[in-house]
Protein backbone atom coordinates (compact mmCIF):
# COMPACT_ATOMS: atom_id res chain seq x y z
CA UNK A 1 0.00 0.00 0.00
CA UNK A 2 1.31 3.44 -0.92
CA UNK A 3 1.94 5.99 1.81
CA UNK A 4 -1.09 8.30 2.32
CA UNK A 5 0.98 11.35 1.40
CA UNK A 6 1.63 9.96 -2.08
CA UNK A 7 -2.05 9.08 -2.54
CA UNK A 8 -3.04 12.56 -1.45
CA UNK A 9 -0.58 14.13 -3.86
CA UNK A 10 -1.84 11.96 -6.70
CA UNK A 11 -5.44 12.86 -5.85
CA UNK A 12 -4.63 16.55 -5.75
CA UNK A 13 -2.91 16.32 -9.14
CA UNK A 14 -5.85 14.42 -10.65
CA UNK A 15 -8.35 16.91 -9.26
CA UNK A 16 -6.23 19.79 -10.54
CA UNK A 17 -6.07 18.30 -14.04
CA UNK A 18 -9.80 17.64 -14.00
CA UNK A 19 -10.47 21.19 -12.90
CA UNK A 20 -8.27 22.57 -15.66
CA UNK A 21 -10.07 20.40 -18.22
CA UNK A 22 -13.45 21.57 -16.96
CA UNK A 23 -12.26 25.18 -17.07
CA UNK A 24 -10.99 24.77 -20.64
CA UNK A 25 -14.29 23.16 -21.60
CA UNK A 26 -16.46 25.86 -20.02
CA UNK A 27 -14.38 28.94 -20.84
CA UNK A 28 -15.68 31.04 -23.69
CA UNK A 29 -14.03 31.35 -27.10
CA UNK A 30 -12.52 34.64 -28.15
CA UNK A 31 -14.40 36.39 -30.95
CA UNK A 32 -13.05 38.81 -33.55
CA UNK A 33 -15.74 40.57 -35.57
CA UNK A 34 -13.75 42.18 -38.38
CA UNK A 35 -15.99 44.78 -40.04
CA UNK A 36 -14.90 46.67 -43.16
CA UNK A 37 -16.54 49.94 -44.20
CA UNK A 38 -17.93 50.17 -47.76
CA UNK A 39 -16.46 46.84 -48.91
CA UNK A 40 -18.67 44.97 -51.36
CA UNK A 41 -18.72 41.31 -52.26
CA UNK A 42 -16.54 41.86 -55.36
CA UNK A 43 -13.82 43.92 -53.62
CA UNK A 44 -11.53 40.95 -52.96
CA UNK A 45 -9.32 38.38 -54.64
CA UNK A 46 -11.48 35.69 -53.01
CA UNK A 47 -14.17 34.57 -55.47
CA UNK A 48 -17.41 34.93 -53.51
CA UNK A 49 -19.96 34.29 -56.27
CA UNK A 50 -20.73 30.85 -57.68
CA UNK A 51 -21.50 29.52 -61.17
CA UNK A 52 -24.39 27.29 -62.24
CA UNK A 53 -22.56 24.27 -60.80
CA UNK A 54 -22.29 25.87 -57.37
CA UNK A 55 -18.53 26.39 -57.70
CA UNK A 56 -16.73 29.67 -56.94
CA UNK A 57 -16.20 31.71 -60.11
CA UNK A 58 -13.60 34.40 -60.67
CA UNK A 59 -14.51 37.73 -62.22
CA UNK A 60 -12.24 40.57 -63.37
CA UNK A 61 -12.49 42.44 -60.04
CA UNK A 62 -11.17 39.35 -58.24
CA UNK A 63 -7.98 39.70 -60.27
CA UNK A 64 -7.64 43.43 -59.58
CA UNK A 65 -7.68 43.28 -55.77
CA UNK A 66 -5.02 41.63 -53.58
CA UNK A 67 -6.37 40.08 -50.39
CA UNK A 68 -4.15 37.09 -49.54
CA UNK A 69 -5.24 37.04 -45.91
CA UNK A 70 -8.89 36.90 -46.85
CA UNK A 71 -7.91 33.95 -49.06
CA UNK A 72 -6.20 32.39 -46.05
CA UNK A 73 -9.27 32.90 -43.83
CA UNK A 74 -11.62 31.55 -46.52
CA UNK A 75 -9.45 28.42 -46.88
CA UNK A 76 -9.92 27.83 -43.15
CA UNK A 77 -13.67 28.29 -43.05
CA UNK A 78 -16.98 29.14 -44.70
CA UNK A 79 -17.80 32.02 -47.02
CA UNK A 80 -21.28 33.06 -48.12
CA UNK A 81 -22.13 33.96 -51.71
CA UNK A 82 -25.46 35.59 -50.75
CA UNK A 83 -24.75 37.54 -47.59
CA UNK A 84 -26.41 40.91 -47.02
CA UNK A 85 -25.89 44.04 -45.03
CA UNK A 86 -28.11 47.09 -45.31
CA UNK A 87 -27.33 49.47 -48.16
CA UNK A 88 -25.62 52.09 -45.94
CA UNK A 89 -23.51 51.84 -42.81
CA UNK A 90 -25.32 52.92 -39.62
CA UNK A 91 -28.31 50.59 -40.16
CA UNK A 92 -25.95 47.62 -40.51
CA UNK A 93 -23.87 48.52 -37.47
CA UNK A 94 -26.96 48.83 -35.31
CA UNK A 95 -28.34 45.57 -36.76
CA UNK A 96 -25.13 43.75 -35.81
CA UNK A 97 -25.32 44.97 -32.22
CA UNK A 98 -29.10 44.45 -31.88
CA UNK A 99 -29.86 41.41 -34.05
CA UNK A 100 -32.70 43.40 -35.61
CA UNK A 101 -33.56 44.41 -39.14
CA UNK A 102 -33.38 48.14 -39.79
CA UNK A 103 -37.14 48.28 -40.40
CA UNK A 104 -37.56 47.31 -36.74
CA UNK A 105 -34.91 49.50 -35.11
CA UNK A 106 -35.83 52.30 -37.58
CA UNK A 107 -32.30 53.57 -38.14
CA UNK A 108 -32.77 53.25 -41.88
CA UNK A 109 -30.13 55.70 -43.13
CA UNK A 110 -26.57 56.64 -42.26
CA UNK A 111 -26.49 58.97 -39.25
CA UNK A 112 -25.22 62.44 -40.05
CA UNK A 113 -23.42 63.27 -36.77
CA UNK A 114 -24.45 66.88 -36.30
CA UNK A 115 -28.05 67.22 -37.49
CA UNK A 116 -31.01 65.02 -38.35
CA UNK A 117 -30.63 63.86 -41.97
CA UNK A 118 -34.22 64.94 -42.57
CA UNK A 119 -32.99 68.52 -42.27
CA UNK A 120 -29.50 68.53 -43.76
CA UNK A 121 -29.59 67.83 -47.46
CA UNK A 122 -31.49 70.73 -48.97
CA UNK A 123 -28.39 71.60 -51.01
CA UNK A 124 -28.49 68.16 -52.61
CA UNK A 125 -32.24 67.57 -52.68
CA UNK A 126 -35.33 69.76 -52.93
CA UNK A 127 -36.74 70.69 -49.54
CA UNK A 128 -39.93 68.78 -50.33
CA UNK A 129 -37.92 65.58 -50.85
CA UNK A 130 -36.22 65.95 -47.45
CA UNK A 131 -39.60 66.49 -45.82
CA UNK A 132 -40.81 63.19 -47.29
CA UNK A 133 -38.46 61.29 -44.95
CA UNK A 134 -40.47 59.75 -42.05
CA UNK A 135 -40.40 61.93 -38.95
CA UNK A 136 -40.14 58.79 -36.80
CA UNK A 137 -36.97 57.42 -38.38
CA UNK A 138 -34.34 56.70 -35.73
CA UNK A 139 -31.71 59.39 -36.23
CA UNK A 140 -30.70 58.99 -32.55
CA UNK A 141 -29.41 55.46 -33.20
CA UNK A 142 -28.50 53.28 -30.24
CA UNK A 143 -28.73 54.56 -26.67
CA UNK A 144 -27.36 53.41 -23.35
CA UNK A 145 -30.76 51.85 -22.58
CA UNK A 146 -30.69 49.47 -25.53
CA UNK A 147 -29.92 45.76 -25.31
CA UNK A 148 -26.77 45.11 -27.32
CA UNK A 149 -24.47 42.22 -28.16
CA UNK A 150 -21.48 43.56 -26.17
CA UNK A 151 -23.68 44.08 -23.09
CA UNK A 152 -24.83 40.48 -23.25
CA UNK A 153 -21.26 39.27 -23.71
CA UNK A 154 -20.13 41.32 -20.71
CA UNK A 155 -22.67 39.45 -18.60
CA UNK A 156 -21.04 36.10 -19.39
CA UNK A 157 -17.52 37.27 -18.67
CA UNK A 158 -16.18 38.83 -21.87
CA UNK A 159 -13.88 41.80 -22.13
CA UNK A 160 -15.51 43.77 -24.92
CA UNK A 161 -13.22 45.85 -27.12
CA UNK A 162 -14.24 48.43 -29.73
CA UNK A 163 -11.57 49.57 -32.17
CA UNK A 164 -12.27 51.90 -35.10
CA UNK A 165 -15.45 53.36 -36.50
CA UNK A 166 -18.51 53.62 -34.28
CA UNK A 167 -21.23 55.65 -36.02
CA UNK A 168 -23.96 54.19 -33.79
CA UNK A 169 -25.45 57.56 -32.81
CA UNK A 170 -25.05 61.33 -33.39
CA UNK A 171 -22.73 63.62 -31.51
CA UNK A 172 -23.80 64.50 -27.95
CA UNK A 173 -25.98 61.37 -27.75
CA UNK A 174 -25.09 58.53 -25.37
CA UNK A 175 -24.58 56.00 -28.18
CA UNK A 176 -21.86 58.10 -29.76
CA UNK A 177 -19.44 56.61 -27.20
CA UNK A 178 -19.28 52.82 -27.64
CA UNK A 179 -18.54 52.46 -23.91
CA UNK A 180 -22.19 53.36 -23.28
CA UNK A 181 -23.28 50.44 -25.46
CA UNK A 182 -21.48 47.66 -23.60
CA UNK A 183 -17.86 48.03 -24.68
CA UNK A 184 -15.27 48.01 -21.90
CA UNK A 185 -12.74 49.67 -24.19
CA UNK A 186 -13.18 52.20 -26.99
CA UNK A 187 -10.35 53.09 -29.33
CA UNK A 188 -11.08 55.73 -31.99
CA UNK A 189 -14.87 55.30 -32.08
CA UNK A 190 -17.26 58.25 -32.05
CA UNK A 191 -20.19 59.73 -33.96
CA UNK A 192 -18.20 60.26 -37.17
CA UNK A 193 -18.68 57.99 -40.15
CA UNK A 194 -15.48 58.78 -42.06
CA UNK A 195 -11.95 59.90 -41.22
CA UNK A 196 -10.76 63.39 -42.01
CA UNK A 197 -7.56 61.76 -43.25
CA UNK A 198 -5.87 58.35 -43.28
CA UNK A 199 -2.44 59.90 -42.76
CA UNK A 200 -0.74 60.19 -39.39
CA UNK A 201 1.17 63.20 -40.74
CA UNK A 202 -2.21 64.97 -41.02
CA UNK A 203 -3.27 63.91 -37.54
CA UNK A 204 -5.89 61.71 -39.19
CA UNK A 205 -7.83 64.81 -40.19
CA UNK A 206 -6.99 67.32 -37.46
CA UNK A 207 -7.66 70.23 -39.81
CA UNK A 208 -10.45 68.66 -41.88
CA UNK A 209 -13.35 70.98 -42.72
CA UNK A 210 -15.42 68.24 -44.35
CA UNK A 211 -18.76 68.09 -42.47
CA UNK A 212 -18.90 64.32 -42.97
CA UNK A 213 -15.21 63.43 -42.38
CA UNK A 214 -13.76 64.69 -39.11
CA UNK A 215 -10.58 63.87 -37.15
CA UNK A 216 -10.35 60.34 -35.80
CA UNK A 217 -10.20 60.66 -32.00
CA UNK A 218 -7.87 58.99 -29.53
CA UNK A 219 -4.86 58.37 -31.76
CA UNK A 220 -2.76 61.40 -30.88
CA UNK A 221 0.40 59.38 -30.31
CA UNK A 222 0.53 58.62 -34.04
CA UNK A 223 0.13 62.26 -35.10
CA UNK A 224 3.04 63.55 -37.15
CA UNK A 225 4.23 60.03 -38.00
CA UNK A 226 4.08 58.02 -41.20
CA UNK A 227 1.59 55.59 -39.66
CA UNK A 228 -1.42 54.93 -41.86
CA UNK A 229 -4.78 54.87 -40.06
CA UNK A 230 -5.43 51.19 -40.82
CA UNK A 231 -2.05 50.25 -39.32
CA UNK A 232 -2.57 52.43 -36.23
CA UNK A 233 -5.90 50.76 -35.46
CA UNK A 234 -4.30 47.33 -35.89
CA UNK A 235 -1.52 48.17 -33.42
CA UNK A 236 -4.11 49.35 -30.91
CA UNK A 237 -6.21 46.21 -31.38
CA UNK A 238 -3.22 43.96 -30.71
CA UNK A 239 -2.47 45.86 -27.51
CA UNK A 240 -6.04 45.45 -26.28
CA UNK A 241 -6.05 41.74 -27.13
CA UNK A 242 -2.89 41.35 -25.04
CA UNK A 243 -4.52 43.19 -22.11
CA UNK A 244 -7.51 40.84 -22.19
CA UNK A 245 -5.29 37.77 -22.32
CA UNK A 246 -3.16 39.02 -19.43
CA UNK A 247 -6.38 39.52 -17.44
CA UNK A 248 -7.35 35.93 -18.36
CA UNK A 249 -10.63 37.12 -19.88
CA UNK A 250 -12.15 35.93 -23.13
CA UNK A 251 -12.33 38.87 -25.51
CA UNK A 252 -14.84 40.14 -28.02
CA UNK A 253 -12.94 42.38 -30.44
CA UNK A 254 -15.18 44.51 -32.63
CA UNK A 255 -12.55 45.55 -35.17
CA UNK A 256 -14.33 48.16 -37.28
CA UNK A 257 -12.00 49.73 -39.82
CA UNK A 258 -12.65 53.17 -41.27
CA UNK A 259 -11.23 51.72 -44.47
CA UNK A 260 -12.29 51.55 -47.19
CA UNK A 261 -14.58 54.58 -46.82
CA UNK A 262 -13.73 57.83 -48.61
CA UNK A 263 -11.63 59.95 -48.64
CA UNK A 264 -9.78 57.68 -51.04
CA UNK A 265 -6.29 58.26 -49.71
CA UNK A 266 -3.69 55.93 -51.14
CA UNK A 267 -1.96 53.65 -48.66
CA UNK A 268 1.72 54.12 -49.68
CA UNK A 269 2.59 50.58 -48.56
CA UNK A 270 0.67 49.15 -51.51
CA UNK A 271 0.40 51.96 -54.09
CA UNK A 272 2.92 50.40 -56.50
CA UNK A 273 0.69 47.35 -56.96
CA UNK A 274 -2.02 49.34 -58.78
CA UNK A 275 -0.27 52.03 -60.80
CA UNK A 276 -0.55 52.27 -64.58
CA UNK A 277 -3.27 49.65 -64.94
CA UNK A 278 -5.87 51.82 -66.63
CA UNK A 279 -7.99 52.64 -63.57
CA UNK A 280 -8.76 56.13 -62.22
CA UNK A 281 -6.47 57.31 -59.43
CA UNK A 282 -9.32 57.15 -56.93
CA UNK A 283 -9.94 53.50 -57.85
CA UNK A 284 -6.22 52.80 -57.42
CA UNK A 285 -6.34 54.39 -53.96
CA UNK A 286 -9.44 52.35 -53.10
CA UNK A 287 -7.55 49.17 -53.97
CA UNK A 288 -4.68 50.17 -51.65
CA UNK A 289 -7.21 50.65 -48.84
CA UNK A 290 -8.52 47.14 -49.53
CA UNK A 291 -5.03 45.65 -49.40
CA UNK A 292 -4.18 47.59 -46.25
CA UNK A 293 -7.33 46.25 -44.59
CA UNK A 294 -6.30 42.74 -45.63
CA UNK A 295 -2.84 43.28 -44.14
CA UNK A 296 -4.54 44.22 -40.87
CA UNK A 297 -6.52 40.97 -40.95
CA UNK A 298 -3.34 38.98 -41.45
CA UNK A 299 -1.51 40.86 -38.70
CA UNK A 300 -4.30 40.11 -36.23
CA UNK A 301 -4.47 36.46 -37.23
CA UNK A 302 -0.69 36.15 -36.82
CA UNK A 303 -0.72 37.95 -33.47
CA UNK A 304 -3.47 35.78 -32.03
CA UNK A 305 -1.71 32.65 -33.24
CA UNK A 306 1.56 33.82 -31.71
CA UNK A 307 -0.25 34.28 -28.38
CA UNK A 308 -1.36 30.64 -28.55
CA UNK A 309 -5.12 31.24 -28.65
CA UNK A 310 -5.91 30.93 -32.35
CA UNK A 311 -7.65 27.56 -31.91
CA UNK A 312 -9.99 29.22 -29.41
CA UNK A 313 -10.66 32.37 -31.46
CA UNK A 314 -13.56 32.72 -33.88
CA UNK A 315 -13.10 35.18 -36.79
CA UNK A 316 -16.11 36.73 -38.49
CA UNK A 317 -15.29 38.91 -41.50
CA UNK A 318 -18.01 41.21 -42.87
CA UNK A 319 -18.63 44.27 -45.07
CA UNK A 320 -21.12 46.87 -43.78
CA UNK A 321 -22.78 47.66 -47.12
CA UNK A 322 -22.17 47.32 -50.84
CA UNK A 323 -18.86 48.35 -52.34
CA UNK A 324 -18.06 51.96 -53.16
CA UNK A 325 -15.18 51.65 -55.61
CA UNK A 326 -15.14 55.00 -57.50
CA UNK A 327 -15.43 53.41 -60.92
CA UNK A 328 -18.35 53.83 -63.29
CA UNK A 329 -21.92 55.10 -62.73
CA UNK A 330 -23.36 54.32 -59.31
CA UNK A 331 -26.46 52.52 -60.64
CA UNK A 332 -24.70 50.69 -63.46
CA UNK A 333 -22.97 47.31 -63.78
CA UNK A 334 -19.41 48.49 -63.26
CA UNK A 335 -17.83 48.91 -59.81
CA UNK A 336 -19.40 45.69 -58.48
CA UNK A 337 -19.73 43.77 -61.76
CA UNK A 338 -21.34 41.36 -62.46
CA UNK A 339 -23.70 42.81 -59.86
CA UNK A 340 -25.49 46.06 -60.53
CA UNK A 341 -25.11 49.22 -58.45
CA UNK A 342 -22.98 49.99 -55.44
CA UNK A 343 -23.24 51.45 -51.93
CA UNK A 344 -26.63 53.02 -51.24
CA UNK A 345 -28.37 51.44 -54.22
CA UNK A 346 -31.43 49.19 -54.34
CA UNK A 347 -29.47 46.72 -56.49
CA UNK A 348 -27.47 43.71 -55.30
CA UNK A 349 -24.20 45.64 -55.56
CA UNK A 350 -25.57 48.03 -52.93
CA UNK A 351 -26.09 45.43 -50.20
CA UNK A 352 -24.34 42.12 -51.06
CA UNK A 353 -21.17 41.84 -48.95
CA UNK A 354 -18.34 39.41 -48.21
CA UNK A 355 -18.81 37.23 -45.15
CA UNK A 356 -16.26 34.65 -44.01
CA UNK A 357 -16.42 32.71 -40.74
CA UNK A 358 -13.50 30.58 -39.54
CA UNK A 359 -11.56 29.53 -36.48
CA UNK A 360 -8.19 31.25 -36.22
CA UNK A 361 -6.48 27.86 -36.40
CA UNK A 362 -8.63 24.87 -37.33
CA UNK A 363 -8.33 21.96 -34.89
CA UNK A 364 -11.14 19.43 -35.01
CA UNK A 365 -10.30 18.02 -31.57
CA UNK A 366 -10.61 21.38 -29.81
CA UNK A 367 -13.62 21.50 -27.47
CA UNK A 368 -15.09 24.72 -28.88
CA UNK A 369 -14.47 23.69 -32.46
CA UNK A 370 -16.39 20.49 -31.73
CA UNK A 371 -19.20 22.64 -30.38
CA UNK A 372 -19.12 24.88 -33.46
CA UNK A 373 -17.61 22.86 -36.31
CA UNK A 374 -16.81 24.97 -39.39
CA UNK A 375 -16.05 23.24 -42.67
CA UNK A 376 -12.84 24.40 -44.28
CA UNK A 377 -12.78 26.00 -47.74
CA UNK A 378 -16.56 25.87 -48.13
CA UNK A 379 -18.99 28.22 -49.85
CA UNK A 380 -22.65 28.41 -48.88
CA UNK A 381 -25.40 29.69 -51.16
CA UNK A 382 -28.05 30.23 -48.51
CA UNK A 383 -29.05 33.82 -47.77
CA UNK A 384 -27.44 35.31 -44.68
CA UNK A 385 -27.78 38.75 -43.13
CA UNK A 386 -25.83 41.05 -40.83
CA UNK A 387 -28.40 40.61 -38.05
CA UNK A 388 -27.78 36.82 -38.08
CA UNK A 389 -24.48 37.37 -36.25
CA UNK A 390 -26.24 38.37 -33.01
CA UNK A 391 -28.07 35.04 -32.47
CA UNK A 392 -25.14 33.04 -33.82
CA UNK A 393 -22.80 34.51 -31.19
CA UNK A 394 -25.25 34.66 -28.26
CA UNK A 395 -26.31 31.04 -28.76
CA UNK A 396 -22.72 29.87 -29.13
CA UNK A 397 -21.65 31.36 -25.78
CA UNK A 398 -25.03 30.84 -24.03
CA UNK A 399 -25.58 34.57 -23.44
CA UNK A 400 -29.28 34.92 -22.50
CA UNK A 401 -31.28 37.40 -24.59
CA UNK A 402 -34.12 39.09 -22.68
CA UNK A 403 -37.57 38.08 -23.93
CA UNK A 404 -38.51 41.75 -24.36
CA UNK A 405 -35.89 42.10 -27.09
CA UNK A 406 -37.14 40.75 -30.47
CA UNK A 407 -34.43 39.27 -32.69
CA UNK A 408 -34.85 39.08 -36.47
CA UNK A 409 -31.69 37.10 -37.16
CA UNK A 410 -31.23 33.34 -37.27
CA UNK A 411 -28.34 31.23 -35.98
CA UNK A 412 -25.86 30.34 -38.75
CA UNK A 413 -24.16 27.47 -36.96
CA UNK A 414 -25.85 24.63 -38.87
CA UNK A 415 -24.82 26.21 -42.17
CA UNK A 416 -21.27 26.66 -40.91
CA UNK A 417 -21.16 22.97 -40.10
CA UNK A 418 -22.16 22.07 -43.67
CA UNK A 419 -25.73 21.12 -42.81
CA UNK A 420 -29.03 22.40 -44.13
CA UNK A 421 -31.18 24.29 -41.65
CA UNK A 422 -34.97 24.27 -42.14
CA UNK A 423 -35.28 27.07 -39.58
CA UNK A 424 -33.00 29.40 -41.52
CA UNK A 425 -34.91 31.53 -44.02
CA UNK A 426 -33.56 32.54 -47.43
CA UNK A 427 -34.97 36.03 -47.11
CA UNK A 428 -33.69 39.57 -46.73
CA UNK A 429 -35.49 42.87 -46.20
CA UNK A 430 -33.89 46.27 -46.85
CA UNK A 431 -36.03 49.31 -46.07
CA UNK A 432 -34.77 52.74 -47.16
CA UNK A 433 -37.41 55.51 -46.95
CA UNK A 434 -34.90 58.24 -47.81
CA UNK A 435 -33.43 60.08 -50.81
CA UNK A 436 -29.96 59.01 -51.92
CA UNK A 437 -27.98 61.42 -54.09
CA UNK A 438 -30.51 61.26 -56.92
CA UNK A 439 -30.41 57.44 -57.19
CA UNK A 440 -32.39 54.64 -55.57
CA UNK A 441 -34.73 56.97 -53.70
CA UNK A 442 -37.40 55.88 -51.18
CA UNK A 443 -37.44 52.12 -51.69
CA UNK A 444 -37.87 48.75 -50.03
CA UNK A 445 -36.37 45.53 -51.35
CA UNK A 446 -37.52 42.05 -50.37
CA UNK A 447 -35.75 38.85 -51.30
CA UNK A 448 -37.49 35.50 -50.84
CA UNK A 449 -35.63 32.54 -52.30
CA UNK A 450 -34.41 33.45 -55.78
CA UNK A 451 -36.98 36.20 -56.26
CA UNK A 452 -36.33 39.84 -55.43
CA UNK A 453 -38.84 42.68 -55.60
CA UNK A 454 -37.98 46.39 -55.48
CA UNK A 455 -40.76 48.77 -54.56
CA UNK A 456 -40.21 52.51 -54.97
CA UNK A 457 -42.57 54.87 -53.17
CA UNK A 458 -41.85 58.16 -54.96
CA UNK A 459 -42.81 57.75 -57.74
CA UNK A 460 -44.51 54.39 -57.22
CA UNK A 461 -42.97 51.57 -59.25
CA UNK A 462 -42.35 47.81 -59.14
CA UNK A 463 -39.42 45.73 -60.29
CA UNK A 464 -39.14 41.95 -60.05
CA UNK A 465 -36.05 39.85 -60.71
CA UNK A 466 -35.22 36.15 -60.70
CA UNK A 467 -31.69 36.27 -59.27
CA UNK A 468 -30.97 32.66 -60.22
CA UNK A 469 -31.19 33.61 -63.91
CA UNK A 470 -30.53 37.33 -63.71
CA UNK A 471 -27.96 38.20 -61.00
CA UNK A 472 -27.25 41.57 -62.63
CA UNK A 473 -30.95 42.60 -62.34
CA UNK A 474 -31.19 43.50 -66.00
CA UNK A 475 -34.56 41.93 -66.84
CA UNK A 476 -37.55 43.31 -64.91
CA UNK A 477 -40.29 40.65 -65.16
CA UNK A 478 -42.89 42.44 -63.02
CA UNK A 479 -45.26 42.80 -65.99
CA UNK A 480 -44.91 39.21 -67.18
CA UNK A 481 -45.07 37.62 -63.70
CA UNK A 482 -48.03 39.38 -62.03
CA UNK A 483 -48.83 36.53 -59.61
CA UNK A 484 -45.25 36.31 -58.40
CA UNK A 485 -45.15 40.10 -58.06
CA UNK A 486 -48.30 40.12 -55.94
CA UNK A 487 -47.01 37.30 -53.73
CA UNK A 488 -43.69 39.08 -53.22
CA UNK A 489 -45.39 42.40 -52.43
CA UNK A 490 -47.66 40.69 -49.90
CA UNK A 491 -44.57 39.15 -48.29
CA UNK A 492 -42.80 42.51 -48.22
CA UNK A 493 -45.81 44.29 -46.71
CA UNK A 494 -46.10 41.62 -44.03
CA UNK A 495 -42.43 41.93 -43.09
CA UNK A 496 -42.70 45.71 -42.81
CA UNK A 497 -45.91 45.55 -40.79
CA UNK A 498 -44.64 42.98 -38.28
CA UNK A 499 -41.58 45.16 -37.65
CA UNK A 500 -43.68 48.35 -37.36
CA UNK A 501 -41.68 50.08 -40.05
CA UNK A 502 -41.97 53.78 -40.81
CA UNK A 503 -42.71 55.03 -44.34
CA UNK A 504 -42.20 58.08 -46.54
CA UNK A 505 -44.79 60.84 -46.32
CA UNK A 506 -46.28 63.04 -49.01
CA UNK A 507 -48.63 65.95 -48.35
CA UNK A 508 -49.10 64.64 -44.83
CA UNK A 509 -50.07 61.14 -46.00
CA UNK A 510 -48.10 58.00 -45.09
CA UNK A 511 -47.11 56.03 -48.18
CA UNK A 512 -47.38 52.32 -47.44
CA UNK A 513 -46.67 49.72 -50.17
CA UNK A 514 -49.48 49.32 -52.70
CA UNK A 515 -50.27 45.65 -53.42
CA UNK A 516 -51.04 44.90 -57.09
CA UNK A 517 -54.54 43.52 -57.68
CA UNK A 518 -55.06 39.78 -57.88
CA UNK A 519 -55.02 38.48 -61.44
CA UNK A 520 -57.94 36.50 -62.83
CA UNK A 521 -57.33 32.94 -64.04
Amino acid sequence: MRPPSILCCALVIMLSLATQAMTAESSHPNIVLFLVDDMGVMDTSVPMLVNANGKPERYPWNDWYRTPNMERLAAQGVRFSHFYSHNVCSPTRISILSGQNSARHRCTDYIFPWKNNRLIDTKRYPLAMCQQVPTEWNWSGLTSRDITLPKLLQQVGYRTIHVGKGHFAPDKHTGADPRNLGFDVNVAGSAIGAPGSYYGQDGFGTHSKNPHARPVPGLDKYHGTDTFLTAALTLEAKTEVDSALEAKQPFFLYMAHYAVHSPFHSDPRFAAHYRDQGKPRAAEAYATLIEGMDQSLGDLMDHIEARGVAENTLFIFLGDNGGDCPFGPVDDISACAPLRGRKGAKWEGGMRVPCIVAWGKPAATHAWQQRLPILADTIRQEVGACYDLFPTITQLVAAPVPAVHPVDGHDLSQLLAGKSDPHHRNQFLNHYPHPRRGQSNFFTTWRDGNWKVIYEYLPQSYALYDLSNDPSESNNVAASQPRVLRKMMLGMAHQLKTRRAVYPVQDGQTLTPVIPPEQEE
